[in-house]
């Protein structure tokens, strides 16, 4: 890592000095991000790269189906490009509104369980949509402290009260539900269905139950749920069976479905109500037709091949069962997430740095997008990684842990 190189030229003399002070004061904590542009080293799968001349096994990738590089989902992609061209041209309220749009909500409400689902550009605005768009000052809304930086960023931008309480403790959420039950207070109950640095579940029977119980809006983030779990990869709320109550829900088109852009589903009242109230949906340019052409037809390959992600599950069972034999503690979550606690920053940084001299693409995730300590290694796994791949990842693992130890 390098700050040196950069000009201060275009920056005036205080503004050069806060970024560069800022800049330094990451570097040393040990929180310097940097990008590191790859290239496919394997045409149509997704799994392996190159930087810099060197080839990897892609380990840390959302895309978790392997979609994105699907026969079908490439061919609606070049075909709409023929048909619609590359843009849409402006926001849905101007001419932007394809044919594209309404056949992908219909596909989509109908795999969440839900009557109506609206499309956003990504699931960052998508949560600073709903939230901000619902949520207003004088309500109060209780979010989990795990919960993803947009659905905090939403919370803020509503300007309502917010109630953070511990990671899925219900005990400590229903003290708060009683604390704030002013008559004539709206109140929402916001969490992510799988937790994109832990790969839990949360309890969503108890939030369903709770949310009844003191009369709150439930809004539940689907985004690493969707194509991942419950029957056909419909994810958690159809995994409990719950789809028949009334929830606010949000999931991408960006992870397993491998494509880009996002949506809420719920009632079709909501749909209204969100396509005039919420600002991250009026005033932004809709999404290009090729993304929804794409995005239409990963739906309908998860839809026609559910075993992909039995695939998926099985794949994240084996290197969960490979890992723990090595020595590392993992936890039983039924997710393809797998964390891997490093604590420190600088010890994340020479694990992904040791894992990646034997040939894995992984990334240190470090805080503020963890906790201060709780620094690690995220694995992820897709469902088209062979067993030859993953016992190649498990022994990269095996040499890494012999220079550094991977059991903490």
């Amino acid at each position: 890592m390098s700050l040196r190189g950069g000009s201060n030229s275009l920056m005036n003399s205080n503004l050069s000095k806060y970024v560069r002070s800022s800049l330094e004061d990451l570097e040393g904590k040990n929180l310097y991000r940097e990008l590191r542009p790859l290239l496919w080293s394997q045409p149509g799968a997704g799994k392996w790269m190159e930087i810099e001349g060197k080839r990897f096994l892609n380990l840390c990738s959302n895309n978790y189906l392997g979609l994105s590089f699907h026969p079908r989902v490439m061919e609606a992609a070049r075909q709409s490009l023929q048909l619609y061209g590359c843009g849409s041209g402006a926001s849905r309220l101007i001419c932007g509104d394809l044919s594209l749009n309404e056949k992908l909500e219909e596909r989509l409400a109908a795999l969440k369980g839900q009557e109506s689902a609206l499309l956003f550009n990504s699931g960052y605005n998508a949560n600073l949509g709903v939230i901000s768009g619902l949520a207003k000052p004088g309500d109060v809304v209780f979010s989990d402290e795990l919960n993803h930086a947009s659905i905090i960023d939403g919370c803020r931008l509503s300007r309502a009260a917010v109630q953070v309480f511990p990671h899925k403790d219900m005990r400590a959420l229903e003290t708060k539900l009683k604390a704030k039950s002013e008559a004539g207070t709206r109140r929402f109950i916001v969490t992510d269905a799988v937790f994109s640095m832990d790969g839990d579940l949360a309890p969503l029977p108890e939030l369903v139950s709770l949310a009844e119980r003191y009369d709150c809006t439930l809004i539940i983030d689907e985004a690493h749920a969707t194509g991942t779990i419950g029957p056909g990869g419909k994810g958690l709320v159809a995994h409990y069976g719950l789809e028949k109550k009334p929830l606010v829900i949000m999931g991408t088109l960006s992870k397993a479905l491998g494509c880009f852009g996002a949506f809420i589903s719920g009632s079709e009242e909501l749909r209204k109500y969100l396509i005039n109230f919420s600002r991250s949906f009026i005033y932004t340019t809709a999404l290009p037709p090729v993304v929804l052409a794409s995005a239409l037809e990963a739906v309908a390959v998860l839809e026609d091949e559910p075993r992909l992600v039995e695939k998926l599950q099985n794949n994240a069972d084996y290197v969960r069962e490979g890992l723990r034999k090595l020595g590392c503690r993992v936890s039983e979550n039924p997710t393809p997430i797998i964390p891997l606690i490093a604590g420190k920053a600088e010890r994340a940084l020479r694990m992904a740095d040791l894992l990646r001299q034997e040939g894995l693409m992984v990334t240190a995730v470090r805080p503020p997008t963890v906790p201060e300590g709780g620094s690690r290694i995220r694995l992820t796994v897709m469902a088209n990684h062979t067993r030859e791949e993953l016992d190649f990842a498990l022994e990269a693992f095996r040499k890494a842990g012999e220079k550094i130890g991977l059991d903490k």
